[in-house]
């Protein structure tokens, strides 16, 4: 009697559109039995093709496909780039770091140059180029950072210190912030707080802001 109740639930279910698989955990009985009971059953086409492309291993192998076609797609992408922007010349890495100084730089004080960043890369980009274009010693850099409350302030000046090969006797009084980094939402940069890479150098500050003057007033006459 139980055994005739599986199968017409078995049936049921088939007619519900339910696969073997389905229909095996919720009854419990063999992919074979159920073959047996339901082969005046078979399932429509169009049905078929839906259990076919929802069939979660079916979905992983396709979104792995996706994943490997789009990491080989970002690689030759980037040996691409890589090719056509290296190795820069010198005046290349001066208008680098000239327009990174307009982007990032501050543009209030003469006398001073000051980048303030996030990200590790762009500061040591920095440090480097203020070397090698500017002719500036590292050990005449000062770095402020800004930090939050609940960092770890002596680890925060080692990694910075390690990152940018510069003593921490380099390093002032960093700020603190009041609130917690804890309680950033956002996942993008923060990760050891904000770096200010200063150099106090009259000079330079002029050369740099009379640099991006020049820049600004090329492409505003060339586009009036």
């Amino acid at each position: 009697m139980a055994r005739l109740k599986d199968r017409q639930k078995a049936i049921a279910l088939r007619l519900e559109g339910k696969s073997y698989s389905e229909i095996k955990n919720i009854i419990g009985v063999t992919k074979g039995t159920l073959s047996y009971w339901l082969k005046d059953y078979p399932l429509s086409e169009e049905r078929i093709r839906e259990l076919r492309d929802l069939n979660p291993r079916r979905i992983e192998r396709y979104r792995e496909t996706r994943r490997r076609n789009k990491e080989k797609i970002l690689n030759r992408t980037y040996r691409n780039e890589k090719r056509l922007i290296f190795p820069l010349s010198k005046r290349d890495l001066f208008i680098a770091g000239l327009f990174l100084y307009w982007g990032e730089g501050g543009k209030t004080k003469e006398a001073e140059l000051i980048l303030s960043n996030t990200n590790p890369a762009m500061i040591k980009f920095f440090v480097s180029w203020s070397e090698k274009c500017l002719g500036v010693d590292r050990e005449k850099l000062k770095i402020k950072l800004h930090l939050y409350k609940d960092m770890d302030i002596k680890k925060e000046f080692d990694f910075w210190s390690r990152e940018l090969k510069i003593n921490k006797s380099q390093f002032v009084k960093p700020y603190i912030k009041n609130s917690n980094k804890s309680n950033i939402t956002y996942k993008n940069g923060f990760g050891h707080g904000t770096c200010n890479v200063a150099i106090r150098n009259a000079i330079l500050g002029k050369r740099i802001l009379m640099g991006l003057r020049a820049v600004e007033d090329h492409f505003i006459s060339k586009y009036k």
